[in-house]
């Protein structure tokens, strides 16, 4: 049977393997949609094979910095290199070597996982004995061997972000640009899917990941830029990050047993933002602010409670806690 015909897809012959430091360098980059200024002198760096996390609230230009970073749409402003390759001037290079998972998914649901996947390589160029011998590696790294023969359509939204993840590995990309790849999934298929995304670091892939599963992106990326209405709030290890203090510190109370008088107290102190229990212990982390109370004023509280107190010591910041520090209530204009 012939092969169907395919778009024309502008690709680049495989690419001779380099090696790069730097995976990103985006330097000054502005967007603009009309009046609307969507990217403002925006400048941070990835470091290659590197999980970097891109975070901020809705309508702060992370999906524009996504679609210039995959040649989408181009700068107004500034200059950005992907792999040491110009976004505008080596397009064609910049294309051949990423991965793109938009937040919605891009696939042509009547066909199955297998027929999806051998159209995507294809369109890259890849020969018929190629593509079967990709496919199968991609599909066994994404845990959808089962399911190749399956339709698209037929699939649950976390199978169908999983072919949305392999298909932009059939390519063999050095870097993944996601999306938020784990809206909408349940918690087993998004920790399933971190797994998968440290097995690419592993196998030498650089992945920057939108998401505002926060909790998650602490534990699984090296690195973290926060942007917020089109400016980088902060860029750099996730480690410095939540080491280091803000607005609020946060500090982990240790009691002998259940206290819950001393937890309803605390929550309606005046300057405490927060506290929350472990689940299993009588521990809680108590979050506050430093210019309205001291640590001797916290402890006085819990104690005043009749609380049992075991310990009271600092505790790492969470990147929820960094997240509201380095950004600004209310909807962007």
């Amino acid at each position: 049977m012939a092969e169907p015909v395919l778009p024309v897809v502008e690709v680049e012959p495989p690419p001779v393997a380099r090696v790069v430091e730097t995976a990103l360098d985006v330097r000054r980059l502005s967007y603009a949609y009309k009046s609307r200024l969507a990217l403002n002198s925006a400048t941070f760096s990835v470091a290659a094979r590197s999980i970097h996390g891109f975070v901020g609230p809705n309508g702060a230009g992370k999906t524009t910095t996504l679609k210039v970073l995959a040649t989408l749409l181009k700068p107004l402003e500034g200059s950005v290199r992907v792999l040491g390759f110009d976004v505008v001037r080596d397009y064609k290079a910049v294309r051949r070597r990423i991965g793109f998972m938009p937040d919605t998914l891009s696939m042509y649901r009547q066909m199955t996982v297998f027929e999806c996947l051998d159209f995507f390589a294809a369109a890259y160029g890849m020969g018929l004995a190629g593509r079967e011998r990709t496919i199968k590696d991609v599909l066994a790294l994404t845990d959808m061997t089962a399911r190749q023969h399956d339709l698209v359509r037929s699939l649950s939204k976390g199978m169908q972000q999983r072919v949305s993840l392999a298909r932009c590995l059939v390519h063999d990309p050095e870097l993944l640009l996601l999306d938020e790849p784990a809206a909408g999934l349940d918690p087993r298929a998004r920790i399933e899917l971190m797994e998968i995304l440290r097995e690419l670091r592993r196998m030498g892939k650089t992945i920057f990941i939108s998401s505002h599963i926060l909790a998650e992106l602490a534990t699984l990326c090296d690195s973290v830029t926060i942007i917020d209405r089109g400016m980088i709030k902060y860029s750099g290890s996730m480690d410095s990050l939540l080491s280091s203090e803000g607005v609020t510190v946060t500090y982990r109370l240790t009691l002998a047993a259940e206290c819950p008088e001393a937890a309803e107290a605390l929550q309606k102190t005046e300057g405490v933002a927060s506290v929350t229990k472990d689940d299993d212990e009588p521990v809680y982390r108590v979050t506050f602010y430093k210019q309205r109370l001291t640590t001797n004023q916290v402890l006085a509280v819990a104690l005043g409670a009749n609380a049992q107190v075991v310990a009271f010591t600092k505790g790492v910041r969470e990147l929820s806690e960094a997240f509201m520090d380095l950004t600004e209530p209310g909807v962007p204009t």
